[in-house]
């Protein structure tokens, strides 16, 4: 007997959990996996927010139902952030929220802002809970194709007019995943003008905007003026501290957005457990040198990686952010089907483009999160897979 609704029925599992599936039974197999699949950092949350946490949770008080909005201490504190990062003034009562990782916020912002068949601006290539999360809300969606001839920014003159009048949403998402693409403040300063003018809110997926290399500083969508007007911006402290399983967020800016936004979320959640926020405050406020030790841990494996990518003959150019590597296909795949390949001859993850949107297309998508040695490995398995295969043809 059939127990759920057509809609669920109709969606494919999530790309990641068929990994993680395919990633246990090989292991299970006793294959040695290589999982630069997904993008769940390995190193260790620093030891002070760890100490923070296990003060917090010895606090009695702490064991009650969390505020629907985000407790005080951690809104003031992504306020101050922005104050610092980004020089953008918050109120931390009406434009900051607290939410439970960005994917979760997210994932409601959508039906709090469209109704059924109302469409939805999304970066293509994207996270794929932009697509789900619309298809969800009975919304459509537009893809708005992601070129390296341009950037990997959306070319807004290309909207159709009968697209743009039926816009209620439109995402961005810089550093860019998968792309990594990074953008300056002129690209944002065009996406709120193009916004404005069209009356179309704008939501910033902000998840990577403190993993950035070579001086290169992301900026906030916020700093253009005007923007709180028409646009949000989501944070996490998922990459930034290498906090993904603490499942603590933020989005800040436009108010009307976040208000209605917070009523969504009072009639689904109850907030996120208080010594998690509390400790995520206390990782906003405090010492920051961990950020840059990570930032060159990962600067490090990327190089590894791309000279282990040029060795095999796939050139990419340095991302300036994120912790990713987005990747050409050999010729002569498919990058799902490569993706296959390697994992079925390898034992290595890599995620193909074409899981992230069309456009996606003739790429695949590298984590850097595992160490150099096992980048090493995964890139000599590559290698002599593709130099078996050259052999025999």
């Amino acid at each position: 007997m059939n127990f759920q609704s057509r809609r669920i029925g109709q969606i494919p599992p999530y790309m990641f959990a068929e990994l993680n599936k395919k990633k246990a039974a090989m292991q299970k197999a006793g294959i040695d996996v290589i999982d630069l699949g997904i993008g769940d950092p390995d190193l260790p949350t620093p030891e002070h927010i760890v100490e923070k946490l296990i003060e917090e949770v010895r606090r009695p008080e702490n064991m009650k139902y969390p505020s629907f909005v985000g407790c005080l201490e951690f809104r003031q504190a992504v306020a101050d952030f922005y104050r610092r990062q980004f020089d953008v003034e918050l109120d931390p009562e009406t434009e900051v929220l607290t939410l439970i990782g960005t994917k979760e916020g997210i994932a409601h912002l959508i039906p709090t802002m469209i109704d059924p068949d109302d469409c939805v601006l999304l970066p293509d290539p994207c996270y794929p809970v932009y697509r789900m999360a619309t298809y969800l809300a009975n919304g459509k969606y537009y893809d708005m194709p992601l070129k390296q001839e341009n950037n990997f920014e959306p070319v807004f003159s290309d909207i159709p007019e009968s697209v743009i009048r039926q816009a209620k949403l439109m995402f961005l998402n810089y550093p860019g995943n998968p792309t990594t693409a990074t953008v300056d403040l002129g690209f944002f300063q065009r996406a709120v003008a193009f916004g404005a003018a069209h009356q179309i809110p704008i939501a910033h997926d902000s998840a990577y905007n403190m993993v950035t290399f070579g001086g290169y500083q992301a900026p906030s969508i916020l700093q253009v003026e005007g923007a709180k007007e028409i646009a949000v911006e989501f944070g996490s402290l998922s990459k930034t501290y290498n906090m993904t399983g603490w499942r603590i967020g933020y989005v800040v800016g436009n108010r009307d957005m976040i208000k209605a936004l917070s009523v969504y979320k009072s009639n689904t959640d109850t907030g996120q457990f208080t010594p998690i926020q509390k400790a995520a405050a206390f990782a906003l406020n405090s010492d920051q040198s961990c950020i840059a030790r990570h930032n060159q841990i990962y600067y490090e494996r990327m190089k590894t990686m791309l000279e282990g990518l040029a060795s095999i003959g796939i050139q990419v150019e340095p991302p300036k952010g994120s912790f990713f590597i987005w990747a050409p296909v050999p010729v002569g795949y498919t990058s799902s089907e490569f993706a296959a390949s390697v994992l079925e001859q390898t034992g290595v993850i890599v995620t193909p483009g074409s899981a992230f949107g069309p456009s996606g297309e003739g790429y695949f998508r590298i984590s850097l999160s595992v160490p150099s040695d096992r980048l090493n490995e995964a890139v000599e398995r590559i290698k002599a897979k593709l130099r078996i295969e050259q052999e025999n043809r």
